[in-house]
């Protein structure tokens, strides 16, 4: 047995220093990779987290930087890395909303530069170009899907009060390390949240798709979903803040609300997808089908994710070096780290 374990570590490959936090089919990702993301999502003015929290969120961002990886390598094979015209035009996109000045402290507040910014885009684009190949278009529903499931859940057609089908954006000045969006952006005190409010407001007028907004800026967990929080019922609505409420009530289907302050401080935008009167919907009804034909499709689509995810993660050489020290050290970094 001792051969055996002796062998083992032998065949345990050392990372190359304390800063090589992970190797993927022998490209390193480093501790600044980590550390540059982390402070993302870390708010600076709030109490700073244990080490047992802030190592946890940096071994989850470890994790995403090496499934990107794996993504973005997957991607350069199947010659789907975006066009310097469709990193450019994501680029001019996400600067419009801010002055000069404002995009440059945007950049110095997430300790980026340009260049580390269209990487990014260039990144996310070719990683989104790919799961579309593999996963997005790999999706059919038919119409016998839909009736199936129309069947099997025949209860949930039959209303007992109005359902509001509604999407938020939220914004607060009491930043939430344990909700992210996708731009990592997060408001940092009340006046950082009434420029941001303006910011999107302004993007909404100028016609940016709202569900791309939510998942780019919400600091909400619905953030992930484009801020759709699904259907809501009028009771529940009566359980809500009343000036959120009056604001739905307000809305027509496709209506956008204005920014509405709650008496917690933040801020919320209202979109009105749809709105159900009671009563039992019928198979027939166009708008019936086409929410289950969204249902299953979201369902099925994130299924394919991870289980391509899980593929092309078995096919790569992944060490997690930081992993491994934790675990060696009981629970900390070792010294240096």
């Amino acid at each position: 047995m001792a051969l055996v374990l002796y062998l083992a570590a032998c065949n345990r490959q050392a990372a190359p220093n304390t800063d090589v936090w992970a190797a993927v089919d022998g490209k390193q990702i480093l501790r600044q990779d980590v550390e540059k993301v982390y402070r993302t999502r870390v708010n600076a003015d709030g109490p700073a987290p244990s080490q047992e929290e802030a190592l946890s969120l940096k071994l989850s961002i470890l994790d995403e930087l090496i499934n990107s990886d794996i993504l973005l390598d997957r991607a350069t094979k199947m010659n789907l890395i975006a066009s310097d015209a469709e990193v450019e035009d994501k680029f001019s996109e996400s600067k419009a909303p801010y002055t000069e000045e404002e995009f440059q402290k945007k950049l110095k507040d997430s300790d980026l530069t340009v260049d580390d910014l269209r990487g990014d885009l260039r990144r996310q684009l070719s990683i989104d170009k790919l799961l579309n190949r593999e996963v997005v278009a790999k999706i059919s529903i038919t119409d016998q899907d839909i009736a199936n499931f129309y069947s099997a859940n025949r209860a949930q057609f039959n209303l007992p009060e109005t359902q509001y089908h509604v999407a938020r954006i939220v914004v607060t000045p009491r930043p939430d390390p344990t909700v992210h969006n996708r731009k990592g952006d997060k408001a940092a005190n009340e006046a950082d949240a009434g420029r941001k409010v303006v910011m999107l407001e302004k993007q909404l007028e100028a016609g940016t798709d709202f569900s791309e907004l939510a998942m780019d800026y919400s600091e909400d967990s619905s953030a992930s979903t484009g801020g759709d929080i699904g259907f809501v019922g009028e009771s529940s609505l009566n359980q809500s803040d009343p000036l959120l409420k009056k604001a739905v009530l307000a809305l027509k289907p496709g209506q956008v609300s204005t920014p509405i302050q709650t008496k917690d401080g933040s801020y919320n935008i209202l979109k009105l997808i749809a709105k159900e009167p009671a009563g039992d919907r019928q198979l027939s009804d166009p708008q019936v089908q086409q929410a289950i034909r969204d249902a299953l499709r979201s369902r099925k689509e994130q299924l394919l994710r991870s289980a391509y995810l899980i593929e092309v993660r078995d096919e790569a050489h992944v060490t997690n070096y930081l992993a491994r020290q934790i675990i060696e050290s009981s629970g900390k970094l070792p010294a240096g780290n």
